[in-house]
């Protein structure tokens, strides 16, 4: 897809996100808002490496969501390429679909049950091991959340990945700057990120994850990279990106608008 493209699908995924949400009544709306620039460059830039017909096809890509309550940003695009049916999406967190508030590997498409932070990385780095212990040449990405960078299991895994040369790994860092109820700075400062990642012998590329002109040349270069590190994508974003009133505001991360404030979200996404 073009760029203008890529950003028409945004805006859709961002309207999907927050009809499921209204309709259940719950979901981290303002945790998926800011990585939906991600999930879009990923599926429909060209990035991963996918079959709709067959999900566990073996020279797939992998791709674990490891802030697993973001999950529901992926949910709208598996359904839009075909790994399961469109009507399920109307049963998100309701009983009998399979679409939970947090990603689940019942759902075709998603490879693994997250959203008890920190494991993902460590999912990822032990698939990435896998490959190239079988000399598969597809690649794993791992999305993180900035505030779970806090889990002492993130950093294991980074030394893991490191150690074992997982050039075919790579880890995207969602660093919209806030976590459950303030901003990570406040809570426990994890600046410089870019540094520390570095110094766990990764390879760092800072970009701004809203940016389709950003995130698109970045990701499209590790397949193709001489280093035999890691890579680490730290991608700047806005939590809540796209409402108004939601946007870096700590205490929406776990709160779906409803009433006129549902209305205005709505506008705002127009």
């Amino acid at each position: 897809m073009k760029i203008q493209e890529l950003e028409g699908k945004a805006k859709w995924l961002r309207r999907e996100v927050l009809e499921m949400c209204g309709r259940a009544g719950t979901g981290h709306v303002s945790s998926a808002f800011s990585c939906i620039e991600i999930m879009v460059a990923l599926y429909y830039g060209g990035i991963l490496c996918y079959d709709p017909t067959n999900p566990k096809w073996d020279d797939r890509d992998r791709f674990i969501i490891s802030k697993g309550h973001s999950g529901i940003a992926v949910y709208p695009i598996l359904a839009d390429l075909g790994f399961f049916p469109a009507s399920e999406k109307e049963k998100f967190a309701q009983d009998g679909g399979i679409l939970g508030v947090h990603a689940s590997n019942n759902i075709p498409g998603v490879e693994a049950t997250t959203g008890s932070l920190g494991h993902g990385l460590g999912l990822a780095a032990g698939l990435a091991l896998a490959a190239k212990m079988d000399a598969k040449l597809h690649m794993t990405f791992v999305l993180l959340g900035d505030g779970e960078c806090y889990e002492g299991s993130v950093w294991e895994a980074a030394m893991f990945a490191s150690h074992h040369r997982l050039n075919n790994l790579v880890a995207i860092v969602d660093r919209n700057m806030l976590c459950t109820t303030d901003f990570t700075e406040n809570l426990l400062q994890l600046n410089p990120l870019d540094e520390k990642w570095y110094a766990f012998g990764w390879d760092v590329i800072t970009i701004d994850g809203h940016s389709f002109m950003q995130i698109l040349p970045k990701l499209r270069r590790v397949r193709s990279r001489r280093s035999s590190n890691p890579t680490v994508i730290i991608a700047n974003t806005i939590k809540g990106k796209g409402i108004s009133f939601m946007e870096n505001v700590p205490l929406w991360h776990a709160v779906t608008p409803h009433g006129e404030q549902l209305e205005k979200a709505r506008k705002d996404l127009r």
